[in-house]
């Protein structure tokens, strides 16, 4: 053998070595540590992206109540058709008028394109309700007509129903419409009378098979993948939209309950945000509103968490030299006040004796919602040389735990997971006394690798509010979207969270929804069409959790210290938990490395040869991800094995793949 031959044989003995390196992980099964709050991993949802409108809430025709500036928009008009505004709604006063054109083949119909078209499936129901009347009195037909437009068949029409309409005063008709075939770009089109004025006003088309059935209620499959979840809270309606690009067009949650007719529009604050991808008519017709919030939040069994305008505009489009310009004066706070009391009221007050809950009453629960969170604020921040959001919040606080001392109230640290405003920020929360604050980092790979240990030495004093990680997301460094590689940091991230359930009471992942056609900000969780959806690699890893959380944390360690990506760890995190409930130790590990990782893990007070549940998220291309057209590229497989009966405890022994993420569960 001569040099060269030698020093590679050394070279495989060393790698052959070094990949047969055991990596040694101690779990303490024998003490249960911190509880893990039931609200510790759930959803934050904002209506950026379509999410609502568009989205999760299933309406299919885009303004509906002919409000947008436009009053046309969305609509295409043919023959006598007039805008009119003294209509039966006074949030929403504009309707049409279809007056007969006069001539026998000239057709008076208006026809709308829904959001990026309308998806209808064959053979399935879709319910049209409009609120009608006959202005002159006598019945009038309307023919609604679901049309596939550039067809080559001899018909457009792709569903068919007739609707009579009859006196003078406005009244709600329905028909239901049965397509013969599927069609994601379909249009909605109203014939008018061909002798007869007919006047219609909130024209609405929804699947007759919701989530839950409800008339006025969610995309089915989309509603489903949240509820697979198993969310333990559910923040919304969002973050920047709380604010609003000036106070004017801020999420009112006033506006949106109520009946669904007379809810007025508003402007979205991400319609006009980004000239690169640019929505001019993205607006929000509240018909997503705080009822359908809170609803939803109790049929997914998650927590409610409303967030609140503080009295701010949002600081990153508003010039603070101008203060009291575009933000509401401390000495007139009190009506954002009120609305922060009078919501607490909406969802847990007696119908008996408040307005608030008699309108929930009204709208078909009388029952409280259980809130026990509400989030005053956003994203917003003090400066050095101005506390312009603490000096608001202060008031609110003192104003809010005068009436409703039982709520935990959550503030911010702002747009930032590190830096001056958030250093700032965090010690205002405590000095505050908020319950709990939130944080949030839209950060790049090599961030979310090196912050595995960000909460191991955070203020755990007795007034040191708990921590919401409220938005966060990998973003890649390049490679903005949902790929497997991000994911995967996610998922390591994530053992920091569960580790430190005795400080980390929630974290959501953010955006959550995202059009394909309507996006303006990704990575987002969950995908959709018109009538396709998929779910990101980041969804399955936020599930992967969230079904998995436990009840109790569990030391693991690695030769005395935490599993957190540490030098010598060969790029693995680590957490474990107990759940008392069904006996079971959870392990989860994460493989960030490129190689394959032999694992030891000592179950320390178990003894014996038991079976264990794996889990398993790989992938052998870093850049890939979920699609419409092959959602289940990247999904989590199970499997099993045998833990060896050794020494002194239960080992699971086990090769973790290179970029794995796996779940080890093993009954007591």
């Amino acid at each position: 053998m001569n040099y060269k031959q030698l020093t590679l044989a050394v070279s495989l003995m060393a790698t052959s070595t070094l990949s047969a390196q055991t990596n040694v992980l101690d779990v303490d099964a024998k003490k249960a540590g911190a509880p893990v709050q039931s609200t510790m991993y759930g959803i934050f949802f904002e209506d950026i992206n379509y999410a609502a409108d568009g989205g999760l809430y299933a309406e299919l025709v885009k303004n509906r109540s002919f409000e947008f500036p436009n009053n046309y928009a969305g609509w295409i008009i043919s023959g006598k058709v007039s805008l009119r505004n003294d209509g039966p709604f006074d949030k929403n006063p504009h309707y049409v008028r279809l007056a007969p054109s006069g001539h026998r083949d000239k057709h008076t119909m208006i026809e709308n394109e829904g959001f990026f078209g309308i998806g209808v499936k064959a053979n399935e129901e879709y319910r049209f309700s409009v609120w009608a009347r006959v202005p002159d009195g006598g019945t009038a037909k309307l023919w609604i007509d679901l049309v596939e437009n550039a067809t080559m068949r001899d018909d457009q029409k792709i569903g068919n129903a007739g609707l009579d309409i009859s006196g003078k005063e406005w009244k709600k008709y329905s028909v239901v419409l049965k397509p013969k075939r599927s069609f994601d770009k379909a249009h909605l089109r109203i014939w008018g009378d061909s002798k007869v004025t007919t006047d219609v006003e909130h024209v609405s088309l929804f699947p007759v098979d919701t989530y839950k059935g409800h008339e006025n209620g969610m995309r089915k499959d989309l509603a489903t993948a949240l509820e697979q979840l198993q969310p333990g809270v559910f923040r919304f309606p969002g973050g920047c939209i709380v604010e609003g690009t000036d106070l004017a067009t801020r999420y009112q949650w006033k506006n949106s309950v109520g009946p669904v007719e007379n809810r007025p529009l508003n402007e979205n604050r991400w319609h006009y945000t980004f000239t690169h991808r640019y929505f001019p008519d993205y607006f929000q017709s509240y018909g997503l509103g705080f009822y359908e919030y809170f609803l939803l939040s109790e049929e997914i069994g998650a927590e409610p968490l409303p967030v609140l305008n503080v009295g701010m505009s949002c600081q990153f489009q508003n010039d603070i030299k101008h203060e009291n310009e575009v933000h509401v004066p401390l000495d007139q706070l009190q009506p954002y006040i009120d609305d922060c009391i009078d919501l607490i009221d909406f969802a847990n007050g007696d119908p008996a004796t408040n307005k608030w809950a008699k309108l929930r009453a009204d709208m078909g629960h009388p029952e409280p919602f259980n809130l026990k969170f509400l989030g005053v604020g956003n994203e917003q921040w003090d400066y050095k040389d101005n506390p312009a959001f603490t000096k608001r919040l202060k008031i609110f606080i003192e104003a809010i735990r005068k009436v409703h001392p039982e709520i935990k109230l959550i503030g911010t640290t702002g747009p930032n997971s590190e830096g001056w405003d958030f250093d700032l920020l965090q010690p205002r929360m405590k000095e505050l006394g908020c319950d709990l604050y939130d944080e949030h980092f839209y950060r790049n790979e090599q961030w979310f690798l090196n912050s595995g240990k960000r909460y191991d030495n955070y203020d755990r004093s007795k007034k040191a509010p708990k921590v919401f990680a409220g938005e966060y997301a990998c973003h890649g460094k390049g490679k903005k979207w949902n790929h497997f590689e991000t994911s995967l940091y996610e998922a390591a991230f994530m053992t920091d969270l569960e580790r430190n359930a005795d400080l980390v009471h929630m974290a959501t992942y953010a955006p959550l929804f995202a059009h394909v056609e309507g996006w303006q900000w990704r990575p987002d969780m969950i995908w959709y069409d018109n009538t396709r959806m998929f779910k990101s690699v980041s969804y399955y890893v936020q599930q992967m959790y969230s079904t998995n959380k436990g009840t109790n944390v569990l030391k693991l360690t690695m030769n005395g210290q935490p599993v957190a990506g540490q030098e010598g760890q060969n790029g693995l995190f680590a957490s474990s938990v107990l759940d008392k409930n069904e006996g079971t130790i959870i392990v989860k590990v994460v493989n960030t490395s490129k190689t394959p990782q032999n694992v030891s893990i000592n179950l320390n007070g178990l003894k014996g040869e038991l079976a264990a549940e794996t889990i398993t998220l790989t992938y052998n291309d870093m850049d890939a991800e979920n699609t419409l057209d092959n959602p289940n590229r990247i999904v989590p497989t199970k499997g099993n094995l045998t833990c060896a009966a050794g020494k002194k405890n239960t080992v699971i022994n086990d090769q973790l793949p290179a970029m794995a993420f796996r779940i080890y569960k093993v009954k007591k």
